[in-house]
């Protein structure tokens, strides 16, 4: 069954490929969105068993996936547009840290009162996973001794909560920001800009396989093969609990100092099989959904954490709109800090916008780094409150 589940991860994104070129419809929902409803299909259809077993299967599927992709979005990458989103993307990111713990704030006012001690700590957690991701989950359980039911549920609980934000900021996000914010303005291929095209997954269906483009394809992903043991080799210097970070960190730096070099940015279609990665991904993190997740649900906790989910994003909107930042800034911002940095290529590849991937990235990697200490302080703060 694991080489089942392997398989269907691995193949369903060609499918993705297929039916966004031949269904108009589907071309422009876009490929990222029609593989996270293809994977939470396969995940609610129980086709897949709901067991650890499977989930871990699924979840090794997509973390092979982003590490590649990684490299291969940013081998394009332009520093000198980059430099010109910075201080866009500093002001998003102070946005996105304040609005995550006036949500969670909020939430422990309207439904921690009755436990404060068992809700300050799971907004301690929320607070580390909204800014740095699981490892500052796993870290401020540790930190705050939150016992394991209560570790799990959070975990389950934020999950479910954390694909109903992704599938509103991917499908609709852009378009209800527009209503209260300038939009973001797409980068230009530097290779390909003269190319006209309908939309992305044209150009991802028709141009990926050419053969003229192997050759191309195939020094990619040489060199990211290269730059992901480099990474393995640097991040298993550090702590066990720091490798994911460091080696996050230190492939985006490796591709994106190879992007300096003329001959790397000149390479064809690496964009687009970066994308081909982010399906891979997509359908394997979304296929993790099942009808036990969303039916055996703690009413209380389930309020607070959806509170904490959504208003992180409302106040997130609500600064960026006030100070006039982009909507692409914002929402690749948010979704870097609330579903960690290997989410920056899928909000890109939604926005048709790769220059946002890498600032993303970093946006990420930062909450990384503060996350577990903002949780903590958080925790603290709250119990304080109570």
């Amino acid at each position: 069954m694991k080489t089942v589940v392997v398989l269907l991860c691995v193949c369903l994104p060609f499918l993705v490929l297929w039916l966004t070129y031949r269904v108009k419809l589907l071309r422009k929902v876009g490929s990222i969105i029609v593989a996270y409803v293809i994977g939470c299909g396969l995940g609610l259809s129980g086709l897949i068993p709901d067991t650890g077993e499977m989930h871990a299967v699924q979840t090794a599927v997509a973390s092979v996936a982003i590490p590649v992709a990684i490299p291969l979005l940013l081998f394009s990458a332009d520093l000198k547009e980059w430099s010109r989103l910075a201080p866009a993307f500093i002001k998003s990111t102070c946005f996105g840290l304040l609005g995550c713990t006036m949500a969670i704030t909020v939430a422990f006012l309207v439904c921690g009162q009755g436990d404060p001690e068992r809700f300050a700590h799971i907004g301690g957690m929320l607070t580390g996973l909204y800014t740095g991701g699981n490892a500052n989950l796993a870290s401020l359980k540790v930190a705050l001794g939150v016992d394991n039911t209560t570790y799990i549920l959070t975990s389950a609980y934020s999950t479910v909560m954390s694909a109903v934000y992704l599938f509103f900021v991917i499908i609709f996000g852009k378009r209800v920001l527009r209503l209260i914010m300038p939009s973001g303005k797409p980068s230009e291929d530097p290779v390909d800009s003269t190319v006209k095209i309908d939309s992305h997954d044209d150009e991802l269906f028709l141009g990926l396989f050419r053969r003229d483009n192997l050759p191309h394809l195939a020094k990619g992903l040489l060199l990211t093969i290269g730059i992901i043991a480099m990474g393995a080799g640097v991040a298993s210097l550090f702590a066990k609990e720091a490798f994911q970070s460091v080696f996050i960190l230190t492939i985006s730096l490796l591709a994106v100092l190879s992007s300096l070099h003329k001959g790397v940015r000149r390479l064809q279609r690496t964009f687009e099989a970066g994308t081909l990665f982010i399906l891979i991904f997509s359908v394997a993190v979304a296929s993790q959904v099942s009808v036990k997740t969303l039916t055996d649900v703690n009413p209380q906790m389930f309020l607070f954490i959806t509170i904490a989910t959504l208003g992180s994003l409302l106040f997130h909107v609500l600064l960026s709109a006030l100070f006039r930042l982009d909507t692409d800034t914002t929402l690749t911002t948010s979704v870097s800090l609330i579903c960690s940095p290997p989410f920056a290529p899928v909000v890109g590849s939604v926005l048709h916008n790769k220059s946002v991937i890498g600032p993303g990235i970093a946006v990420g990697l930062f909450g990384y780094a503060i996350g577990t200490y903002m949780g903590f302080a958080l925790a603290q703060l709250l119990l304080a409150m109570a």
